[in-house]
C-alpha cells in the first residue's frame, strides 16, 4: 500500500512540474492582447488557463493528500524503540555498556592484565 501511493505521489509531482512549466506568465497575456494568435493555440481562443490551472490546483489537492498518506505511514512505521528520541532508559542502558576505549579498571568483570617484566 505505501509503496503504490509512493509511485502515485512522485507520479503527481512529475505531472506538476510538467503542468506549471506549461502554463504561461502574467506578462504573455499582454502579447496575445496585441493579436498574440490565440486562435492557433490547442484549447481554443480562450486559452488554456482555466483548463491548467484547475488541472493544476486538482494534483497539487492530490499531492498534499499523498503527502499525509506517506507522513502517516511513516509514523506507524517509526514505533520500534530505535526511531525518534529513546527514552531515558535505553539511554541509560546504552551508557552502562563498557566499549572499547574503556580501561579494564573501568569494566566491573574485566580480567586482570597481566604486566610484562622488562628485566
Amino acid at each position: 500500500m505505501q509503496v503504490a501511493i509512493l509511485m502515485i505521489h512522485v507520479v503527481i509531482a512529475i505531472a506538476l512540474v510538467v503542468l506549471i512549466l506549461l502554463q504561461q506568465g502574467k506578462g504573455a497575456e499582454a502579447g496575445a492582447a496585441f493579436g498574440g494568435g490565440a486562435s492557433q493555440t490547442v484549447f481554443g481562443s480562450r486559452g488554456s488557463g482555466n483548463f491548467l490551472s484547475r488541472t493544476t490546483a486538482i494534483l497539487a489537492a492530490c499531492f498534499f493528500a499523498t503527502s499525509m498518506a506517506l507522513a502517516y505511514f511513516a509514523t506507524q512505521a517509526g514505533q520500534a524503540p530505535e526511531a525518534g528520541i529513546p527514552d531515558s532508559r535505553l539511554i541509560e542502558q546504552q551508557q552502562s555498556v563498557p566499549t572499547l576505549d574503556d580501561g579494564p579498571a573501568d569494566v566491573d568483570n574485566a580480567a586482570p592484565v597481566l604486566e610484562e617484566n622488562s628485566d
